[in-house]
């Protein structure tokens, strides 16, 4: 039976944009090709909307004219950008909605995962942070702290696809189910455990493996061909995914290679390829190797761009790009900290748009018009149906129920895209301080946007179109929008059964936004 999409609670008109806005014709419209496509999706991990040399802004800004990503231009010259896609605010849970369709406060992975039945939170004077899925993910039942899914690897790889993943996976806590791709629907796995982040991108440094085997969690997997050499991580993965497609190719079926970086996340090293001329440009040493990790992880699209080409696969390949969330600003960093991911606010960790936005593209030929923009907001869980429908797969069921909406009518011109909120859960401390940082739910409606504190129950609202940077707070002024965006986000949250904090001072859950008197 076709699978039905559960929509989210409340469903608005997606906007009035001040920047632009997807045309979707009624004629002429592009045909969706009736062979199954090969599907690349390109993920980048902690890079911010502004960390790269193609300006998603409606204005250029010195960060544009700072980092380098040529193929990254490219690729938007060739397809679709999309200025306003969304994800979570850190990693796990964005990987989990991405292969789950599911919102993080529905499949409670509201964290990033590391250790077994093991939460990174310190206590906290003010409020007792809830139980959730430290565990992650898996597709077994009876695992404890986890939720059972069926992924969409899984999914692909039952309707004829070959699935391939390469890089970082960050589904589950170690030894657990979902700590191993091969378990999670990928019938290739390249370098994916549970870790989030590589002990070192350097092969000379075995990628943080030691020679005495008591190497640190982070230590990469399965690239010991590497050990010793010159390669950095980036450029390693890079060949391995190629070797995987010319595998590939030797089959009968499409493939489906999940091409997720380790870069641009810490540890903040040099990639000695790029390194001197960022110096040259005069960069802080931190941001100049910064800028290498952007500039390999862009080396590594072109690559993929060029194998595709050379194969004689461009055509019937879609290419997606997406970054798992908002660029890293509230440590580590040269400057003045949050300030990173200009003109928006704050960054990773962080409920503003400096966490939440990302650099968002697709290239589907023939089917994508090429050099265009879409203004249209979509959130990650939505990569989920879309990908199915891209695929052609139209039956199916999952074990989970699901919020994700395909964005194909934004993608080929045919049909209407759904109009709703979209909703971000993070009950939780992420570690630094900083703006909007913190235990915080929050919801896009339109142009308006409204972030609400479980610690002390503020609640903020911004126009974000008009005020991009969120620098002013008009919740004194609309009282009445306050309270009808409250209403909406606190039923939301109470229709998945979302967790919450307990607030020390009362014993008592902290109130959802609706519950608050003002």
């Amino acid at each position: 039976m076709k699978s039905k999409i559960l929509l989210s609670a409340a469903m608005l008109p997606l906007c009035g944009m001040a920047e632009e806005v997807c045309s979707m014709p009624s004629t002429g419209a592009a045909s969706v090709p009736e062979k199954h496509p090969n599907i690349i999706l390109f993920l980048v991990d902690d890079m911010g909307w502004q960390d790269t040399s193609l300006p998603f802004w409606t204005q250029r800004t010195k960060y544009n004219d700072t980092y380098h990503t040529p193929n990254m231009e490219r690729m938007a010259a060739q397809g679709k950008m999309f200025t306003q896609a969304y994800a979570c605010s850190v990693s796990s849970p964005t990987r989990v909605s991405l292969f789950t369709g599911m919102n993080a406060a529905r499949h409670r992975v509201t964290s990033w995962t590391l250790r077994k039945n093991t939460t990174h939170e310190q206590p906290d004077s003010i409020m007792i942070y809830p139980e959730w899925n430290v565990n992650g993910i898996c597709q077994e039942p009876g695992v404890e702290r986890t939720t059972q899914v069926t992924s969409l690897a899984e999914l692909l790889k039952d309707n004829g696809y070959h699935t391939i993943h390469c890089g970082k996976a960050h589904f589950g806590a170690e030894s657990t189910p979902g700590a191993d791709p091969l378990k999670m629907g990928f019938e290739v796995n390249i370098a994916g455990h549970a870790a989030g982040s590589p002990a070192s991108y350097y092969g000379k440094e075995n990628f943080g493996n030691k020679a005495d085997g008591r190497s640190p969690l982070a230590a990469v997997p399965g690239l010991e061909k590497y050990h010793g050499t010159d390669t950095f991580l980036s450029e390693a993965l890079t060949i391995e995914a190629m070797k995987a497609l010319d595998n590939a190719q030797k089959t009968d079926r499409p493939f489906f290679l999940y091409m997720a970086h380790y870069a641009i996340h810490t540890p903040i090293q040099p990639d000695m390829r790029f390194y001197q001329k960022y110096l040259d440009k005069g960069l802080p040493p931190v941001e100049a190797a910064y800028a290498t990790l952007i500039e390999g992880m862009d080396k590594s699209l072109g690559d993929l761009m060029d194998y595709l080409d050379k194969n004689h696969l461009t055509q019937n390949t879609i290419l997606i790009f997406m970054s798992d969330n908002g660029g890293l600003a509230a440590h580590t960093r040269a400057g003045q900290l949050h300030t990173q991911n200009y003109p928006l606010n704050s960054g990773k960790g962080s409920a503003y748009e400096g966490g939440v936005r990302e650099p968002m593209i697709v290239r589907w030929p023939g089917v994508v018009t090429p050099g265009s923009k879409c203004g249209h907001y979509l959130m990650i869980e939505d990569f989920f149906p879309t990908i199915l429908e891209m695929a052609g797969i139209d039956n199916y069921t999952t074990v989970q129920q699901r919020d994700g909406i395909s964005f194909m009518p934004l993608l080929t011109g045919k049909g209407e895209m759904k109009n709703r909120d979209i909703y971000w859960h993070y009950p939780h401390s992420w570690g630094p301080s900083g703006p909007g940082i913190g235990a915080t739910c929050s919801i896009r409606s339109g142009d308006w946007k409204l972030v609400y504190y479980f610690g002390d129950g503020k609640r903020e609202l911004f126009n974000v179109p008009a005020d991009i940077s969120e620098q002013h707070d008009l919740a004194p002024e609309k009282p009445e929008l306050v309270n009808e965006l409250s209403q909406k986000l606190g039923n939301y949250l109470r229709s998945v059964n979302a967790q919450r904090p307990i607030l020390r001072a009362t014993r008592q859950p902290a109130p959802w936004p609706d519950e608050i008197k003002k």
